[in-house]
């Protein structure tokens, strides 16, 4: 038994999985001994507990590479998982196999809320459910899709993979407002925001607990990194930003709750056994195994409220490895800035060195997940470089304050408005593209979610700079569910498709900004639909399709899927004809 009544609270997440070990995460009612059965392989783990929550990570090893098998999950000796008279199929752990294509799925921006027609009308359909629901082999295609289409076949990915704001601890749903009004005032700060670990613990429930997402979460493996509404909107913008968090009577209960939950519920599952023994917080789970439940609480708090004081302190960026097809560097573009006028940087020194470090060739791709996109729309990216040099001063200091205000109200704080660190991960990925850093990858592609709208990206180097060996790509899925209104689409477009490119550089320009190294064109979109991108690599191809849900005949409870966009290289890497911007605008009119 599953639930609130059971002994079983949330998961089991089918976490981090390589070609001989699988991690499994759960969240029990009381301190507990949980065991996972794989075929032959039987593991067990003794609880931990934080906050008066109880959490236990199974590790198991030795497996067969490429094997498929279906597991169960046992509480104190009761089988808690899968459910009795589910309708979803055995959950399994399928190990990687080397040398076999590899297919991941990726997306961010999800709300938590009904998915009846009052929360479908509201936030749209939940992209990751129909999906779920297709994966099961529950629902057929959509009616607008193909039918034979093989990227709508439900084959399960060997990652998911989420870039961000899985949850949102600022704006929260009625159910969410509901628990926080029972335990306290909401007139009184931080309002109807997250205060506590409690709160970010149920959270975490809403987010996870759908049936359909449960069995997909507990069958798939999962990835993760935090962006801002994990936290709040706008998080580490600026050193004034922060500064007035900082001064407010509920923020350090708020960013400590913030990421000790995050490392409990998504880091501690992001990382490999030989990460995870030298995470010294697992040490401290470690130590205490075999004993009697010893609650965390105090421990993570301490960890937590030091690495938001000193994010050199602790690396909440990772890396995975596919054999030789593919190198995934998972970077976070939030905990880990410098916010100091005079050395603002997207990454501190410790993290940019780490990350120089991780761009390397010797794979046939490169993919590097980062929650903001590195390659924004021209004019979005002009606009956020223009605004970081008028808040350092270029126009003086009353421009200052505009360009702090400005970067704040508009939320001008990506890639672009680091320039600094735009310009060094820029080279470092032309140097790799190159084959400057090791044998030149098929691609070198960034995947990012955040700005509610997606899109494919293609960049070369500016000026006068030889061309890239590899294919440079930035890919975009954003919202899995929690749409733009119309009238922000309508101003997105207009950046996205170019008319505010040129005033946006002649700006940047204004304030001395210095040129790119790269100009970058869209490949595909944007499209502003709820949707989750899917991504397969072999050898040198790659293909990426966006797909979505649509509600058929008003039922609502199982949406169809449906595709959205398709952006695929062959088998030489090569991409496909370039298209006139003319010709593409009209084509993207007719699909609208």
């Amino acid at each position: 038994m599953s639930g609130s009544d059971g002994p079983l609270v949330l998961g089991p997440l089918l976490r981090y999985v390589d070609d001989t070990s699988a991690a499994v995460w759960v969240e029990t009612r009381d301190a507990a001994r949980v065991t996972v059965v794989r075929g032959d392989a039987t593991t067990t783990a003794r609880t931990f507990a934080v906050h008066g929550h109880h959490y236990a990570l199974v590790e198991l090893s030795d497996l067969a590479p490429g094997s498929v098998a279906s597991y169960t999950v046992d509480v104190d000796g009761e089988r808690v998982w899968p459910e009795p008279d589910s309708p979803f199929p055995a959950p399994v752990i399928a190990t990687l196999e080397p040398g076999r294509p590899l297919r991941l799925a990726f997306g961010s921006c999800r709300t938590s809320v009904s998915h009846d027609e009052a929360g479908n009308q509201m936030h749209g359909v939940d992209a990751l459910r129909a999906w779920a629901l297709r994966m099961a082999d529950q629902v057929e295609p959509a009616e607008t899709a193909d039918p034979d289409d093989p990227d709508l076949a439900p084959q399960l990915p060997d990652l998911l993979l989420f870039l961000g704001d899985q949850v949102y601890a600022d704006e929260t749903t009625d159910e969410m407002r509901a628990f926080i009004e029972s335990r306290r005032d909401i007139e009184q700060p931080p309002w109807t925001e997250l205060k506590d670990y409690e709160e970010y613990a149920h959270l975490y429930s809403l987010a996870w607990s759908d049936p359909a997402n449960r069995w997909l979460l507990s069958t798939v493996p999962s990835s993760m990194i935090f962006d801002d509404h994990d936290i709040r909107d706008d998080w580490n913008t600026s050193l004034d930003w922060r500064r007035e968090m900082e001064a407010t009577s509920w923020w350090h209960g708020r960013i400590v709750a913030g990421l000790a939950s995050y490392w409990v519920y998504q880091h501690l599952g992001n990382l490999s056994p030989a990460a995870r023994a030298e995470d010294e917080l697992w040490q401290v789970v470690a130590r205490h195994d075999g004993d009697d439940e010893h609650d965390l609480g105090e421990v993570i708090d301490a960890f937590a409220a030091r690495v938001d004081q000193r994010p050199e302190t602790y690396r909440w960026s990772y890396t995975r490895d596919f054999d030789t097809q593919a190198r995934l560097v998972v970077v976070d573009s939030r905990a880990a800035r410098d916010l100091r006028p005079d050395s603002r940087a997207m990454l501190d020194r410790d993290e940019a060195a780490w990350l120089d470090d991780q761009l390397r060739g010797d794979v046939d791709h490169l993919l590097v997940g980062t929650s903001l996109p590195f390659l924004l729309a021209r004019g979005l990216h002009h606009l956020e470089a223009f605004s970081e040099a008028l808040a350092q001063g270029a126009w003086g200091e009353r421009g200052a304050r505009a360009g702090e205000r400005l970067r704040q109200t508009v939320d001008l704080e990506h890639w672009g408005a680091f320039q600094d660190s735009f310009q060094d991960v820029a080279r470092q990925a032309m140097e790799v593209a190159a084959g400057e850093r090791g044998r030149a990858p098929s691609t070198v592609t960034f995947l990012s979610g955040d700005v509610h709208h997606s899109y494919v990206t293609q960049a070369w180097p500016a000026g006068h700079r030889p061309p890239l060996t590899s294919t440079l790509l930035q890919a975009v899925c954003s919202p899995i569910r929690n749409p733009l209104s119309r009238n922000m689409r309508f101003a997105t477009a207009v950046l996205s498709y170019g008319v505010a490119g040129p005033a946006g550089r002649l700006a940047s320009r204004s304030a001395r900004v210095p040129d790119a190294p790269l100009k970058w064109t869209y490949a595909e979109g944007p499209w502003f639909d709820n949707n989750l991108a899917c991504l397969q690599v072999s050898g040198r191809s790659l293909k990426m399709w966006w797909v979505t849900g649509k509600v058929v005949d008003d039922d609502h409870a199982r949406p169809r899927l449906a595709k959205v966009a398709t952006y695929e290289l062959d088998e030489q890497g090569n991409p496909p004809p370039h298209e006139g911007a003319v010709a593409k605008l009209r084509r993207r009119l007719r699909r609208r």
